[in-house]
Protein backbone atom coordinates (compact mmCIF):
# COMPACT_ATOMS: atom_id res chain seq x y z
CA UNK A 1 0.00 0.00 0.00
CA UNK A 2 1.67 3.08 -1.09
CA UNK A 3 1.31 6.75 1.15
CA UNK A 4 3.45 9.89 1.34
CA UNK A 5 4.56 11.67 4.00
CA UNK A 6 3.13 15.11 4.77
CA UNK A 7 5.17 16.22 7.60
CA UNK A 8 4.13 14.30 10.14
CA UNK A 9 1.42 12.49 8.72
CA UNK A 10 0.79 9.88 6.00
CA UNK A 11 -1.61 10.63 3.13
CA UNK A 12 -2.47 7.53 1.65
CA UNK A 13 -2.57 7.62 -2.27
CA UNK A 14 -6.27 5.32 -2.76
CA UNK A 15 -5.79 5.21 -6.33
CA UNK A 16 -2.81 1.64 -5.54
CA UNK A 17 -4.97 0.58 -2.33
CA UNK A 18 -6.30 -1.93 -4.84
CA UNK A 19 -10.48 -2.67 -5.40
CA UNK A 20 -11.10 -5.06 -1.89
CA UNK A 21 -9.65 -2.01 -0.09
CA UNK A 22 -11.74 0.71 -1.67
CA UNK A 23 -14.53 -1.63 -1.27
CA UNK A 24 -13.85 -1.45 2.27
CA UNK A 25 -13.60 2.01 2.63
CA UNK A 26 -16.59 2.62 0.57
CA UNK A 27 -18.45 0.44 2.89
CA UNK A 28 -16.86 2.64 5.56
CA UNK A 29 -18.43 5.81 4.50
CA UNK A 30 -21.60 4.61 3.98
CA UNK A 31 -21.70 3.78 7.98
CA UNK A 32 -20.13 6.81 8.59
CA UNK A 33 -23.55 8.62 6.81
CA UNK A 34 -25.98 6.16 8.11
CA UNK A 35 -26.82 6.98 11.57
CA UNK A 36 -27.57 10.60 10.45
CA UNK A 37 -29.06 10.33 7.43
CA UNK A 38 -31.49 7.44 8.46
CA UNK A 39 -32.52 9.34 11.64
CA UNK A 40 -33.94 12.44 9.35
CA UNK A 41 -36.52 10.06 8.47
CA UNK A 42 -37.64 8.83 11.80
CA UNK A 43 -38.07 12.48 12.96
CA UNK A 44 -39.97 13.48 10.06
CA UNK A 45 -41.87 10.76 8.98
CA UNK A 46 -40.52 10.07 5.32
CA UNK A 47 -39.19 6.87 4.42
CA UNK A 48 -36.25 5.39 5.16
CA UNK A 49 -35.65 3.25 1.85
CA UNK A 50 -36.47 6.51 0.22
CA UNK A 51 -33.92 8.64 1.65
CA UNK A 52 -30.90 5.94 1.69
CA UNK A 53 -31.92 5.82 -2.59
CA UNK A 54 -31.63 9.62 -3.13
CA UNK A 55 -28.81 10.10 -0.62
CA UNK A 56 -26.83 7.71 -3.15
CA UNK A 57 -28.06 9.05 -6.43
CA UNK A 58 -28.22 12.43 -5.05
CA UNK A 59 -23.85 11.64 -4.59
CA UNK A 60 -23.56 10.38 -8.03
CA UNK A 61 -25.35 13.56 -9.23
CA UNK A 62 -23.11 16.12 -7.34
CA UNK A 63 -19.94 13.88 -7.91
CA UNK A 64 -21.13 14.18 -12.18
CA UNK A 65 -21.77 18.20 -11.67
CA UNK A 66 -18.57 18.84 -9.71
CA UNK A 67 -16.35 16.56 -12.92
CA UNK A 68 -15.83 13.93 -10.14
CA UNK A 69 -13.47 16.02 -7.88
CA UNK A 70 -14.84 16.77 -4.46
CA UNK A 71 -14.76 13.64 -2.15
CA UNK A 72 -18.53 14.55 -0.56
CA UNK A 73 -21.23 12.38 0.18
CA UNK A 74 -24.54 14.59 0.29
CA UNK A 75 -26.96 13.26 3.06
CA UNK A 76 -29.96 14.15 4.76
CA UNK A 77 -30.10 17.79 6.29
CA UNK A 78 -31.05 18.04 9.92
CA UNK A 79 -31.36 21.76 8.74
CA UNK A 80 -35.05 21.39 7.62
CA UNK A 81 -36.43 19.20 10.42
CA UNK A 82 -38.09 22.56 11.72
CA UNK A 83 -39.85 22.99 8.38
CA UNK A 84 -41.46 19.94 8.41
CA UNK A 85 -42.42 20.09 11.86
CA UNK A 86 -44.45 22.98 10.84
CA UNK A 87 -46.06 22.22 7.30
CA UNK A 88 -46.24 18.25 8.53
CA UNK A 89 -45.61 17.28 12.20
CA UNK A 90 -46.32 14.02 12.86
CA UNK A 91 -49.49 12.05 14.37
CA UNK A 92 -50.12 12.10 17.67
CA UNK A 93 -49.48 8.37 17.57
CA UNK A 94 -46.02 9.22 16.20
CA UNK A 95 -46.93 8.16 12.99
CA UNK A 96 -46.08 9.68 9.69
CA UNK A 97 -48.68 12.85 8.50
CA UNK A 98 -48.49 11.48 4.95
CA UNK A 99 -51.43 13.71 4.11
CA UNK A 100 -48.68 17.18 4.63
CA UNK A 101 -45.49 15.73 3.88
CA UNK A 102 -45.38 15.66 -0.10
CA UNK A 103 -46.59 19.51 0.61
CA UNK A 104 -42.92 20.23 3.29
CA UNK A 105 -41.52 18.05 0.11
CA UNK A 106 -42.30 20.85 -1.93
CA UNK A 107 -41.22 23.89 -0.27
CA UNK A 108 -37.93 21.77 0.37
CA UNK A 109 -37.82 21.56 -3.45
CA UNK A 110 -38.32 25.17 -4.00
CA UNK A 111 -35.05 25.74 -1.63
CA UNK A 112 -33.36 23.55 -3.84
CA UNK A 113 -33.93 25.77 -6.35
CA UNK A 114 -32.19 29.03 -4.37
CA UNK A 115 -29.06 27.26 -4.91
CA UNK A 116 -28.87 27.40 -8.56
CA UNK A 117 -29.66 31.26 -7.90
CA UNK A 118 -26.12 31.50 -5.71
CA UNK A 119 -24.81 29.12 -7.79
CA UNK A 120 -25.75 31.39 -11.06
CA UNK A 121 -24.74 34.45 -9.37
CA UNK A 122 -21.06 33.08 -8.41
CA UNK A 123 -20.46 31.67 -12.30
CA UNK A 124 -22.01 35.36 -13.74
CA UNK A 125 -19.55 37.69 -10.63
CA UNK A 126 -17.01 35.09 -10.17
CA UNK A 127 -15.96 33.12 -7.21
CA UNK A 128 -14.13 36.87 -5.96
CA UNK A 129 -16.73 38.92 -5.49
CA UNK A 130 -18.82 36.56 -3.93
CA UNK A 131 -16.16 34.82 -1.66
CA UNK A 132 -15.10 38.29 -0.31
CA UNK A 133 -17.97 37.92 2.14
CA UNK A 134 -16.48 34.42 3.26
CA UNK A 135 -12.98 34.90 4.31
CA UNK A 136 -11.86 32.48 6.98
CA UNK A 137 -12.18 34.29 9.96
CA UNK A 138 -16.00 33.44 8.77
CA UNK A 139 -15.85 30.15 7.50
CA UNK A 140 -13.70 28.81 10.20
CA UNK A 141 -16.05 29.70 13.14
CA UNK A 142 -19.00 28.20 11.09
CA UNK A 143 -17.14 25.04 10.50
CA UNK A 144 -16.71 25.17 14.57
CA UNK A 145 -19.93 25.98 14.77
CA UNK A 146 -21.22 23.21 12.63
CA UNK A 147 -19.53 20.57 15.16
CA UNK A 148 -20.81 21.98 17.69
CA UNK A 149 -24.16 22.12 16.77
CA UNK A 150 -24.16 18.39 16.33
CA UNK A 151 -22.49 17.53 19.28
CA UNK A 152 -25.00 17.20 21.87
CA UNK A 153 -27.27 14.78 19.91
CA UNK A 154 -24.14 12.44 20.40
CA UNK A 155 -23.94 13.11 23.90
CA UNK A 156 -27.69 12.17 24.03
CA UNK A 157 -27.29 8.69 22.01
CA UNK A 158 -24.87 8.12 24.97
CA UNK A 159 -26.52 9.05 28.10
CA UNK A 160 -29.38 7.23 27.91
CA UNK A 161 -29.05 3.99 29.72
CA UNK A 162 -26.31 1.39 29.86
CA UNK A 163 -25.55 3.10 26.11
CA UNK A 164 -22.21 4.65 27.45
CA UNK A 165 -20.84 1.26 27.49
CA UNK A 166 -21.17 0.61 23.86
CA UNK A 167 -20.05 4.45 22.96
CA UNK A 168 -17.26 4.00 24.98
CA UNK A 169 -15.97 0.62 23.07
CA UNK A 170 -16.47 2.30 19.73
CA UNK A 171 -14.57 5.30 20.82
CA UNK A 172 -12.10 3.81 22.07
CA UNK A 173 -11.52 1.32 19.08
CA UNK A 174 -11.24 4.47 16.41
CA UNK A 175 -8.68 6.09 18.11
CA UNK A 176 -6.85 2.82 18.79
CA UNK A 177 -6.87 1.70 15.22
CA UNK A 178 -6.04 5.32 14.23
CA UNK A 179 -3.18 6.02 16.24
CA UNK A 180 -1.56 2.83 16.54
CA UNK A 181 -2.87 0.60 13.99
CA UNK A 182 -1.08 -0.69 10.97
CA UNK A 183 -1.65 -0.87 7.13
CA UNK A 184 -5.42 -1.22 6.34
CA UNK A 185 -6.66 -1.17 9.81
CA UNK A 186 -5.60 2.62 10.39
CA UNK A 187 -7.98 3.41 7.04
CA UNK A 188 -10.97 2.18 8.47
CA UNK A 189 -11.16 2.76 12.29
CA UNK A 190 -14.56 3.80 11.52
CA UNK A 191 -16.10 0.58 10.26
CA UNK A 192 -13.60 -1.39 13.18
CA UNK A 193 -15.52 0.90 15.93
CA UNK A 194 -19.20 0.21 14.63
CA UNK A 195 -18.48 -3.46 14.20
CA UNK A 196 -16.90 -3.42 17.81
CA UNK A 197 -19.55 -1.43 19.45
CA UNK A 198 -22.61 -3.00 17.42
CA UNK A 199 -20.32 -6.72 19.12
CA UNK A 200 -20.72 -5.56 22.77
CA UNK A 201 -24.51 -4.15 22.48
CA UNK A 202 -25.31 -7.47 21.29
CA UNK A 203 -23.49 -9.24 24.29
CA UNK A 204 -24.88 -7.08 26.53
CA UNK A 205 -28.48 -7.88 24.79
CA UNK A 206 -28.06 -11.38 25.38
CA UNK A 207 -27.48 -10.60 28.94
CA UNK A 208 -30.59 -8.99 29.70
CA UNK A 209 -29.75 -5.25 29.14
CA UNK A 210 -32.23 -4.57 26.65
CA UNK A 211 -30.00 -2.14 23.87
CA UNK A 212 -31.13 -3.97 20.46
CA UNK A 213 -34.83 -4.73 19.27
CA UNK A 214 -35.05 -6.95 16.46
CA UNK A 215 -38.79 -7.69 16.21
CA UNK A 216 -38.71 -4.99 12.97
CA UNK A 217 -36.13 -7.14 11.24
CA UNK A 218 -38.18 -9.98 11.54
CA UNK A 219 -41.37 -8.58 10.21
CA UNK A 220 -39.32 -6.57 6.99
CA UNK A 221 -39.13 -8.33 3.50
CA UNK A 222 -36.19 -9.08 1.62
CA UNK A 223 -36.65 -7.00 -1.49
CA UNK A 224 -38.72 -3.53 -1.85
CA UNK A 225 -38.81 -0.64 -4.25
CA UNK A 226 -37.90 2.27 -2.46
CA UNK A 227 -40.35 4.89 -4.22
CA UNK A 228 -43.81 5.10 -3.23
CA UNK A 229 -45.93 7.50 -5.59
CA UNK A 230 -48.32 8.72 -2.39
CA UNK A 231 -45.33 9.99 -0.91
CA UNK A 232 -43.96 11.96 -3.62
CA UNK A 233 -44.36 15.75 -4.85
CA UNK A 234 -46.37 14.37 -7.89
CA UNK A 235 -49.15 12.85 -6.11
CA UNK A 236 -50.44 16.55 -5.38
CA UNK A 237 -50.95 17.90 -8.84
CA UNK A 238 -52.98 14.18 -9.77
CA UNK A 239 -54.84 13.96 -6.66
CA UNK A 240 -55.88 17.23 -5.90
CA UNK A 241 -54.01 20.02 -3.44
CA UNK A 242 -54.60 22.79 -1.43
CA UNK A 243 -52.83 26.07 -3.17
CA UNK A 244 -52.87 27.89 -0.17
CA UNK A 245 -50.89 25.27 1.69
CA UNK A 246 -48.37 24.90 -1.28
CA UNK A 247 -47.60 28.59 -0.59
CA UNK A 248 -47.48 28.20 2.82
CA UNK A 249 -44.80 25.28 2.90
CA UNK A 250 -42.83 27.37 0.50
CA UNK A 251 -42.59 30.32 2.43
CA UNK A 252 -42.34 28.63 5.60
CA UNK A 253 -38.89 26.29 4.17
CA UNK A 254 -37.53 27.67 1.27
CA UNK A 255 -35.79 30.12 3.27
CA UNK A 256 -34.44 27.53 5.36
CA UNK A 257 -31.81 27.37 2.21
CA UNK A 258 -29.77 30.76 3.09
CA UNK A 259 -28.76 28.66 6.30
CA UNK A 260 -27.53 25.65 4.48
CA UNK A 261 -26.15 27.51 1.38
CA UNK A 262 -24.11 28.95 4.29
CA UNK A 263 -23.20 25.76 5.70
CA UNK A 264 -22.36 24.24 1.99
CA UNK A 265 -19.78 26.71 1.78
CA UNK A 266 -18.56 25.94 4.89
CA UNK A 267 -18.66 22.28 4.02
CA UNK A 268 -16.53 22.99 1.18
CA UNK A 269 -13.83 25.13 2.46
CA UNK A 270 -13.71 22.05 5.55
CA UNK A 271 -13.26 19.21 2.63
CA UNK A 272 -10.98 21.71 1.09
CA UNK A 273 -9.00 22.09 4.21
CA UNK A 274 -8.82 18.76 4.80
CA UNK A 275 -7.83 16.83 1.80
CA UNK A 276 -5.46 20.29 0.84
CA UNK A 277 -7.19 20.95 -2.64
CA UNK A 278 -9.02 24.38 -2.98
CA UNK A 279 -12.77 23.01 -4.29
CA UNK A 280 -13.76 26.48 -4.15
CA UNK A 281 -11.49 27.17 -7.43
CA UNK A 282 -11.65 24.11 -8.87
CA UNK A 283 -14.68 22.94 -9.76
CA UNK A 284 -16.04 26.06 -7.78
CA UNK A 285 -18.86 26.64 -5.45
CA UNK A 286 -21.03 27.02 -8.94
CA UNK A 287 -20.54 23.37 -9.23
CA UNK A 288 -20.71 22.34 -5.56
CA UNK A 289 -24.04 24.62 -5.23
CA UNK A 290 -25.31 23.19 -8.34
CA UNK A 291 -24.81 19.66 -8.06
CA UNK A 292 -26.35 20.00 -3.82
CA UNK A 293 -28.77 22.25 -5.08
CA UNK A 294 -30.36 19.73 -7.59
CA UNK A 295 -30.29 16.32 -5.28
CA UNK A 296 -31.67 18.34 -3.33
CA UNK A 297 -34.87 18.90 -5.87
CA UNK A 298 -34.78 15.77 -7.00
CA UNK A 299 -34.75 13.58 -3.75
CA UNK A 300 -37.35 15.95 -2.67
CA UNK A 301 -39.91 15.61 -5.57
CA UNK A 302 -39.39 11.67 -4.86
CA UNK A 303 -40.29 11.71 -1.61
CA UNK A 304 -36.80 12.16 -0.04
CA UNK A 305 -35.19 14.82 2.57
CA UNK A 306 -33.28 17.83 1.43
CA UNK A 307 -29.49 16.62 0.50
CA UNK A 308 -26.57 18.53 1.84
CA UNK A 309 -22.34 17.72 2.12
CA UNK A 310 -22.04 15.56 5.05
CA UNK A 311 -19.59 16.57 7.89
CA UNK A 312 -19.42 12.80 8.98
CA UNK A 313 -17.77 11.63 5.64
CA UNK A 314 -15.35 14.73 6.32
CA UNK A 315 -14.19 13.50 9.48
CA UNK A 316 -13.99 10.04 7.43
CA UNK A 317 -11.48 11.76 5.38
CA UNK A 318 -9.63 13.77 8.07
CA UNK A 319 -8.53 10.23 10.31
CA UNK A 320 -8.17 7.98 6.77
CA UNK A 321 -6.12 10.07 4.76
CA UNK A 322 -7.84 8.71 1.96
CA UNK A 323 -8.83 10.94 -0.68
CA UNK A 324 -10.00 9.85 -3.63
CA UNK A 325 -13.74 10.45 -4.21
CA UNK A 326 -14.17 7.02 -5.58
CA UNK A 327 -14.24 6.06 -2.43
CA UNK A 328 -17.10 8.26 -1.60
CA UNK A 329 -18.95 7.02 -5.07
CA UNK A 330 -18.84 3.61 -3.76
CA UNK A 331 -20.61 4.39 -0.81
CA UNK A 332 -23.38 6.23 -2.70
CA UNK A 333 -24.15 2.76 -5.07
CA UNK A 334 -24.04 0.34 -1.07
CA UNK A 335 -26.93 3.30 -0.45
CA UNK A 336 -28.41 2.45 -3.81
CA UNK A 337 -28.27 -0.87 -3.65
CA UNK A 338 -29.35 -1.54 0.15
CA UNK A 339 -32.21 0.94 -0.69
CA UNK A 340 -33.79 -2.08 -2.12
CA UNK A 341 -33.17 -4.32 1.07
CA UNK A 342 -36.26 -3.09 3.73
CA UNK A 343 -34.61 -5.77 6.14
CA UNK A 344 -31.00 -4.41 5.68
CA UNK A 345 -32.49 -0.99 6.24
CA UNK A 346 -34.27 -2.53 9.13
CA UNK A 347 -30.80 -3.65 10.58
CA UNK A 348 -29.57 -0.47 10.19
CA UNK A 349 -32.49 1.09 12.50
CA UNK A 350 -31.45 -1.40 15.08
CA UNK A 351 -27.65 0.20 15.93
CA UNK A 352 -27.62 0.48 18.88
CA UNK A 353 -27.96 4.35 19.84
CA UNK A 354 -24.60 4.06 21.69
CA UNK A 355 -22.93 3.00 18.89
CA UNK A 356 -24.07 6.01 16.79
CA UNK A 357 -23.56 8.14 19.62
CA UNK A 358 -19.90 7.02 19.76
CA UNK A 359 -18.98 7.58 16.30
CA UNK A 360 -20.80 10.57 16.34
CA UNK A 361 -19.02 12.13 18.96
CA UNK A 362 -14.98 11.91 17.42
CA UNK A 363 -16.63 12.30 13.91
CA UNK A 364 -18.25 15.54 15.10
CA UNK A 365 -15.49 16.49 17.14
CA UNK A 366 -13.18 16.19 14.30
CA UNK A 367 -15.43 18.98 12.21
CA UNK A 368 -14.86 21.22 14.74
CA UNK A 369 -10.90 20.90 14.92
CA UNK A 370 -10.87 21.15 11.05
CA UNK A 371 -12.41 24.96 11.55
CA UNK A 372 -9.98 25.24 14.12
CA UNK A 373 -7.02 24.67 11.51
CA UNK A 374 -8.65 26.45 9.04
CA UNK A 375 -7.77 29.44 11.44
CA UNK A 376 -4.71 28.60 12.50
CA UNK A 377 -3.62 27.83 8.66
CA UNK A 378 -4.60 31.24 7.20
CA UNK A 379 -3.21 32.90 10.05
CA UNK A 380 -6.15 34.57 10.91
CA UNK A 381 -5.04 37.92 12.98
CA UNK A 382 -6.89 37.69 16.33
CA UNK A 383 -5.06 40.53 17.66
CA UNK A 384 -7.23 42.55 15.22
CA UNK A 385 -11.19 43.52 17.73
CA UNK A 386 -13.25 43.01 14.38
CA UNK A 387 -11.60 39.66 13.66
CA UNK A 388 -12.54 38.68 17.02
CA UNK A 389 -15.84 40.50 16.85
CA UNK A 390 -16.68 38.54 13.89
CA UNK A 391 -15.28 34.88 15.35
CA UNK A 392 -16.79 35.90 18.46
CA UNK A 393 -20.69 36.86 17.07
CA UNK A 394 -20.96 33.84 14.99
CA UNK A 395 -20.30 30.76 17.55
CA UNK A 396 -22.12 32.84 20.31
CA UNK A 397 -24.96 33.13 18.76
CA UNK A 398 -25.38 29.87 17.03
CA UNK A 399 -24.93 28.35 20.27
CA UNK A 400 -26.95 30.41 21.84
CA UNK A 401 -29.93 30.01 20.08
CA UNK A 402 -29.25 26.72 19.00
CA UNK A 403 -29.76 25.94 23.18
CA UNK A 404 -31.91 28.44 23.66
CA UNK A 405 -35.88 27.59 25.36
CA UNK A 406 -37.08 28.26 21.84
CA UNK A 407 -34.26 26.73 19.77
CA UNK A 408 -34.72 29.08 16.76
CA UNK A 409 -35.02 32.38 16.19
CA UNK A 410 -38.59 33.84 15.25
CA UNK A 411 -39.52 36.42 12.72
CA UNK A 412 -42.67 38.68 12.51
CA UNK A 413 -43.52 37.50 9.31
CA UNK A 414 -44.65 34.31 7.68
CA UNK A 415 -43.96 32.35 11.12
CA UNK A 416 -41.05 31.75 9.57
CA UNK A 417 -37.75 31.39 12.36
CA UNK A 418 -33.63 31.24 11.71
CA UNK A 419 -31.77 28.56 12.99
CA UNK A 420 -28.81 29.38 15.45
CA UNK A 421 -26.83 28.38 12.75
CA UNK A 422 -28.42 30.98 9.93
CA UNK A 423 -28.44 33.80 12.50
CA UNK A 424 -24.70 33.17 13.34
CA UNK A 425 -23.80 32.80 9.60
CA UNK A 426 -25.83 35.70 8.27
CA UNK A 427 -24.50 38.31 11.41
CA UNK A 428 -21.16 37.11 10.95
CA UNK A 429 -20.81 37.78 6.81
CA UNK A 430 -22.57 41.61 7.98
CA UNK A 431 -20.32 42.16 10.31
CA UNK A 432 -17.03 41.53 8.07
CA UNK A 433 -18.32 43.58 5.37
CA UNK A 434 -19.53 46.43 7.47
CA UNK A 435 -16.50 46.23 10.10
CA UNK A 436 -13.14 48.71 8.87
CA UNK A 437 -9.61 46.53 8.65
CA UNK A 438 -10.12 44.06 5.97
CA UNK A 439 -7.13 42.03 4.97
CA UNK A 440 -8.33 39.27 2.89
CA UNK A 441 -8.41 39.03 -0.89
CA UNK A 442 -9.46 35.62 -2.93
CA UNK A 443 -7.19 35.00 -5.20
CA UNK A 444 -7.40 32.31 -7.77
CA UNK A 445 -3.54 32.63 -8.48
CA UNK A 446 -3.10 32.34 -4.25
CA UNK A 447 -4.40 29.67 -3.13
CA UNK A 448 -3.15 29.63 0.10
CA UNK A 449 -5.67 32.56 0.64
CA UNK A 450 -8.71 31.40 -0.21
CA UNK A 451 -9.06 29.69 3.39
CA UNK A 452 -7.11 26.57 3.02
CA UNK A 453 -3.71 25.90 3.28
CA UNK A 454 -3.35 24.01 -0.01
CA UNK A 455 0.90 23.94 0.49
CA UNK A 456 0.52 20.54 1.99
CA UNK A 457 -0.10 18.87 -1.62
CA UNK A 458 2.46 20.41 -3.35
CA UNK A 459 4.39 17.71 -4.82
CA UNK A 460 2.53 14.76 -3.45
CA UNK A 461 0.47 12.35 -6.22
CA UNK A 462 -2.77 12.90 -4.92
CA UNK A 463 -2.81 16.69 -5.81
CA UNK A 464 -2.70 15.71 -9.55
CA UNK A 465 -5.06 16.05 -11.84
CA UNK A 466 -6.30 12.00 -11.95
Amino acid sequence: MSKVKVGEEAIYDARVLGKPRMLVLGLQHMFAMFGATVLVPILTGLDVSTTLLFAGLGTLLFHLITGRKVPAFLGSSFAFLGGYAAVAPLLDDGSSNTALLPYACFGVAVSGILYLVLAFLFKTFGAAKVMKFFPPVVTGPIIISIGLNLAPSAINNCSDNYNWIPALVAIVVVISCNIWGKGMVRIIPILLGVIASYIVAAIMDLAGIEMIDFSEVASASWIGFPVHYENTVFSLFTNGFDSGLLITSVITIAPIAFATMMEHIGDISAISSTVGRNYIKDPGLHRTLTGDGLATIVASLFGGPANTTYGENTGVLSLTKVYDPKVIRLAALFACLLSFCPKFAAIIETMPNGTIGGISLVLYGMISAVGVRNLVETHVDFSKSRNVLVAAMIMVLTIGISYSTAGSLPLPFGGVTFSGLATGSLVGILLNAILPGKDYKFEDNLPNETGVDLEIAQGSPISKEK
